[in-house]
């Protein structure tokens, strides 16, 4: 019984996306490396599709699908990303015997930085790779995240201007109306949170950024480094705070150079 509650529960918060070569919709044992992809504010799973699709079956994409949004609708978004990050990292269960690494793209940088935190707390699993895209340092944020926007049309001009959701949906009163709870959910979030503190990390940390992001500038990227007494590397690309949309064959590739294997 309680294999198969881990299992469910495992269901209920990662989305793998099979290729046409692979037509595994849940763990595949046989990859080198379990990748978890952690979206933006107000983002799903699906975002990291293109990615799971582009490095199976090498590589095991888990994309975590936050509560409030697509197949999780009626559920409530969680306000709280420190709390979001323990049922996540209790959902991941142990890594077994293949490696383990974490990606997260604004919002999703700082919740995939608390799962790692917690995954470092239990002997052995701390993951072998943390990479965090479009996010600023903990170090550069502590005191700034009560500027984010609170009222809905606010929040709707904040995310128009960050150019990561099509302008169409945001047009659209139907499908705005669907998605801005878990918006609301994800800046309240956002709003409260404050890192955890110190230096817990001790795996490789990278940090991608694009040159000209509004949200996070270069230098206060740079500030992850100090959140890990393992290696740092920074890769800057062209482009706003969705870079990752407009250099997506560079990063595919970028990730598959970084991912460690059984072997490393």
């Amino acid at each position: 019984m309680e294999l198969v509650e881990v299992s469910q529960q495992r269901n209920v918060w990662f989305r793998r996306f099979p290729s046409a070569e692979n037509a595994l919709t849940g763990p595949d044992r046989g990859a080198e490396c379990e990748l978890v992809c952690f979206p933006h504010a107000g983002g799903s799973a699906t975002y990291w599709q293109p990615l799971a699709r582009a490095l199976a079956p090498t590589v095991d994409v888990a994309a975590v699908q936050y509560p409030g949004r697509l197949d999780r609708l009626r559920e409530a978004p969680v306000e709280d990303l420190h709390l979001l990050a323990d049922l996540i990292a209790e959902a991941l269960g142990p890594r077994g015997d293949r490696p383990r690494a974490l990606l997260g793209h604004s919002m999703g940088a700082s919740l995939a930085y608390e799962v790692a935190v917690r995954l470092a707390r239990r002997p052995g699993e701390e993951p072998q790779l943390l990479v965090v895209s479009g996010r600023r340092g903990p170090a550069a944020a502590r005191g700034r995240n009560r500027e984010w926007p609170v009222g809905d049309a606010e929040l709707v001009r904040r995310i128009r201007g960050l150019g990561g959701t099509d302008a169409l949906v945001l047009d659209d009163p139907g499908v705005l109306e669907l998605i801005l709870p878990a918006l609301r959910g994800d800046y309240r979030a956002l709003a409260s949170y404050e890192d955890t503190p110190g230096r817990p990390l001790s795996c490789p940390v990278v940090a991608l950024t694009g040159d000209r992001d509004p949200e996070a500038t270069v230098e206060e990227v740079r500030t992850w480094g100090e959140q890990t007494s393992g290696d740092f590397r920074i890769r800057v690309l062209a482009g706003g705070h969705f870079f990752l949309n407009d250099h997506a064959g560079d990063v595919i590739d970028l990730i598959r150079g970084l991912l460690p294997t059984r072997a490393g």
